[in-house]
């Protein structure tokens, strides 16, 4: 947006403070998807944190089971806490987009109180890609808010005062981001991470 959940867990912080905005659904459809090897590789960001993106597998690990259209990030930190998550590339309006899910999130030998009342949710982020670089900037949450408490937009939500969580669908959060994909405010106070090719 970290144990078993690391990017969850240390980003929470993060993500839970209002610096990026949440989604209950993803920014994609299926047909959004295309195969690609954009982020494919290890990459490391200023904090020495790890981002590895490798494809999944449909089924045995075969070659034609390999899933090119999506990824499993693993992302350790330098103390060595890591996590996966589920992340998918689309493209709109000529910028690439990632949507970000922590698919397995509670550890079933782990169960407490505390774990019933975690809500996995997307975040998304524009990505800006050079040869041996990769920006992504998340969407601020506080930015999104204020347009809402303006009426400037909008866009299905929720809001309990703490917490935007966006219920739009795929296409209406398509539309939401290719329409402020060039704001600077939209990214101002977000999550920003710089990733280079390790």
């Amino acid at each position: 947006m970290r144990t078993k959940n690391f990017f969850f867990i240390s980003l929470a912080a993060l993500f839970l403070s209002g610096c990026v905005v949440y989604s209950f659904y993803p920014l994609y459809t299926e047909k959004d998807l295309f195969a690609n090897e954009i982020l494919t590789g290890t990459w490391v960001d200023g904090d020495s944190a790890e981002w590895k993106f490798e494809h999944p597998y449909i089924g045995k690990e075969l070659p034609e089971n390999l899933d090119k259209t999506s990824y499993v990030l693993y992302l350790k930190d330098k103390n060595g806490k890591a996590s996966e998550f589920k992340v998918h590339i689309i493209k709109l309006g000529g910028h690439y987009f990632l949507d970000f899910y922590l698919e397995e999130f509670l550890d079933d030998n782990n169960l407490d109180l505390a774990s019933f009342h975690i809500v996995p949710v997307h975040t998304f982020a524009r990505l800006k890609v050079t040869s041996n670089q990769l920006q992504i900037n998340w969407f601020d949450q506080d930015w999104l808010g204020k347009l809402i408490k303006e009426n400037k937009i909008r866009i299905h939500h929720e809001n309990n005062g703490d917490y935007i969580l966006l219920t739009a669908l795929p296409k209406e959060l398509q539309k939401f981001v290719t329409k402020y994909v060039d704001s600077e405010e939209a990214f101002k106070d977000g999550i920003e991470a710089v990733l280079s090719r390790k």
